[in-house]
């Protein structure tokens, strides 16, 4: 039996592992001869070290995001990335340990780090296991691998053609599949006309995102009933809850993505920080997205390019919700606008369907199963 061996980064929940979720369910629905498998090379490493490390990552986002975006800008995306030497005698040989020890078929990462380090092992001949990149932004950071990478399911056109400037890469190694999302949330809704009245309002359930100010706006809104998802924020919870306001109903946490996806399915829009897999989730159901904030380094990235693409359109902290949202939902033209832009993303996307992505991996793996790449 092959084996592929999935590679994010630390245990806590993110769109890295929902990506290598989602891409795992896909595979498995459809093979019967292959083992699939999830590591965190964090926690493989050291366990007390995952900890420490994502502890120190959510406090420094929360207390010190200025200082945090202007690292993660300088490390991994305005300059390229020369060297980690420091990460090497600690994660390198753990990598190269892991790899012997579940000797893979196939390895995807999710995670810039992972690939890294696999590229550097790649490079000086001690691994030779063939290895995808799945991108979770709108955008590849300097951290990932890439020339020593055997394939790259990316986000966009506009990205693909990025990496192929950059890099050596050939065309048939590439592949714009967006960023990949759980075949529970389906591609059945249609576009809505505009003017409905079910919005959904997603983000700052961990505490992180400026949002508060936009959840007090809803006492006096009256044009719309906004849904409101809690996630495991039950002060949050309890609080809407308390204002007993018909037209505002909060949610607590789901864990079901076909509720998710009937959730989905009862509104005409949603507000939301840039993470890649909420809005991929939203482009995929094609509502229009509204953001609210977004945490420093990979969201403001992200934000920078979807309002470019006029994917989504982001919110003033001065003005009223509501108002907002009215002067967009309830304009033909820029509804026109929104939803043309949506269109055009969806049409860029070369993996249509979970088929497709299948086939690369049979590629990879050595089955007789050809692929329909583009060049």
């Amino acid at each position: 039996m092959k084996k592929v061996l999935f590679l994010p980064l630390l245990k806590m929940p993110s769109g890295h592992h929902q990506v290598a979720e989602a891409l795992m369910d896909i595979l498995e629905r459809r093979t019967t001869n292959i083992c699939y498998k999830k590591i965190d090379l964090l926690s493989y490493t050291n366990e007390l070290l995952e900890k420490v490390v994502t502890g120190t990552y959510l406090k420094w986002i929360r207390y010190a995001p200025e200082t945090y975006n202007m690292a993660y800008k300088h490390l991994f995306y305005e300059p390229p990335v020369h060297s980690f030497k420091w990460y090497h005698h600690v994660f390198a040989k753990k990598m190269e340990h892991l790899v012997k020890e579940e000797n893979p078929d196939l390895i995807i990462c999710t995670h810039g780090f992972p690939s890294y380090l696999l590229s550097q092992l790649k490079a000086k001949g001690k691994c030779d296991v063939p290895i995808i990149n799945v991108y979770t932004d709108f955008f590849i950071n300097n951290l990932w691998g890439k020339e020593e990478i055997d394939f790259h399911f990316l986000p966009s056109e506009e990205v693909k053609k990025g990496l192929r400037a950059q890099s050596e890469i050939p065309l048939q190694n590439m592949m714009v599949t967006g960023i990949p999302v759980h075949e529970e949330i389906t591609k059945t809704r249609t576009f809505k006309h505009p003017g409905n009245r079910n919005i959904l309002i997603a983000g700052g359930s961990s505490g992180l995102g400026n949002i508060m100010d936009f959840y007090n706006d809803l006492k006096d809104a009256r044009h719309f009933h906004y849904f409101v998802l809690c996630g495991k924020n039950q002060k949050l919870y309890e609080e809407i809850k308390g204002w007993e306001l018909q037209h505002v109903t909060p949610i607590p946490y789901i864990s079901s993505r076909t509720e998710m996806n009937e959730l989905y399915e009862r509104v005409d829009a949603i507000v939301t920080k840039p993470g890649g897999i909420t809005v991929s989730e939203a482009l995929r159901k094609n509502l229009p997205i509204f953001v609210h904030s977004a945490l420093p380094g990979q969201e403001e990235v992200n934000l920078r390019y979807l309002t470019e693409r006029n994917l989504v359109q982001e919110l003033k902290a001065d003005q009223s919700l509501e108002s907002q949202l009215q002067a967009v939902l309830q304009d033909a033209d820029k509804m026109s606008t929104l939803y043309n832009a949506i269109a055009a993303y969806h049409k860029e996307i070369e993996a249509q369907t979970p088929e497709e992505l299948l086939a690369v991996v049979n590629w990879i793996l050595g089955e007789k199963q050809t692929i329909g790449l583009h060049a």
